[in-house]
């Protein structure tokens, strides 16, 4: 459901081409989108993004599919099963930032292995693509069956952090905010998915999300698009450098102290620095470990990622 509406253009402004981004309301590409809006970068590159809110993933895939948006910010998985499916859609690489498994400070987990028989939470589900890429590395260098072996509880991210803070579990899998923001609390990684992609075969780092869009309206739009992505680009460079613009963010952020460092820090070195064409290539091979993985309730009948998942004119 459609929340509300952020960042339209001031009035007297002249015309630029506006883009409809919809974004979730407490997500983290908000705070790279008010950096946007704040200092103008979006109409220093002529465009003016219009930025919507809405409350679950599931209503920003529909509104775009739909024609309501124009942007959106999804996984590479699901932008080639919606190709092989017939949605020809396309993405620009934003975040390179996954989940990890944490445990505390003091714990003596700290290989794969420990994990045998411990209380595990686990967010996203069975499908959770950093938790299948940990169950291939699992299964890869130890032949450990993790969903068997240890005791697996699902649930939502802040639910799963609770439970972590409180001791209920022995490790948790969690989103990357939230494991930055347990990482502030004095917890530790035990292995990230980021790892895990790379013991099954990425050469680098490979971003989770993007900036995703129809790519018929990309190519017919190409300066706009291409405008919208060097904006991204600037905002993040001003992330990457600027500790006052974290302060500014953080009532956004919602945290403060060490938390907001943490997050800063976990989201800067997200910021994604590979050229495009290599970061499509790790994508296909992870694809297929997630397809053998997942299989066809993950991927859908495709079983290699689908060509033009990654934005052509990047590569350029």
């Amino acid at each position: 459901m459609l929340a509300a509406t952020v960042g339209l253009p001031a009035i007297g402004a002249p015309d630029l081409p506006r883009i409809k981004v919809g974004v979730l309301k407490f997500g983290t590409v908000s705070w790279e989108l008010s950096t946007t809006k704040h200092h103008g970068l979006d109409r220093k590159n002529g465009v003016e993004a219009e930025v919507l809110e809405f409350a679950g993933e599931d209503a920003t895939n529909v509104a775009l599919l739909a024609g309501d948006l124009d942007v959106i910010v999804s996984d590479w998985l699901w932008v080639s099963r919606q190709r092989s499916e017939g949605e020809a859609l396309t993405l620009a690489p934003y975040s390179t930032a996954v989940g990890a498994i944490m445990v505390k400070d003091d714990s003596d987990l700290h290989r794969l292995p420990d994990l045998i028989g411990k209380k595990i939470g686990v967010a996203g589900g069975p499908l959770d693509k950093s938790w299948l890429l940990i169950q291939g590395l699992a299964q890869q260098d130890h032949k450990l069956d993790l969903a068997k072996e240890a005791d697996i509880v699902y649930g939502a991210p802040p639910l799963l952090a609770e439970k972590a803070l409180s001791g209920e579990l022995d490790a948790v899998l969690n989103f990357w905010h939230f494991c930055a923001r347990l990482e502030a609390e004095g917890f530790r990684r035990l292995i990230g998915a980021d790892d895990a992609a790379r013991g099954l075969g990425a050469s680098g780092p490979v971003s989770a999300l993007g900036y995703v869009f129809r790519e018929e309206w990309a190519d017919q739009n190409r300066e706009v698009a291409l405008s919208f992505v060097r904006a991204s680009s600037e905002a993040k460079a001003l992330l990457a450098s600027s500790d006052p613009e974290w302060q500014r963010l953080a009532p956004l952020v919602r945290a403060e102290g060490r938390a907001l460092e943490v997050l800063r820090d976990r989201y800067r070195e997200g910021i994604p620095q590979r050229p495009v064409a290599e970061e499509e290539q790790d994508a296909a091979k992870l694809y297929e470990v997630l397809a053998t993985l997942g299989g066809e309730k993950l991927v859908g009948k495709a079983r290699q990622m689908a060509p033009g998942t990654y934005w052509a004119a990047l590569k350029a």
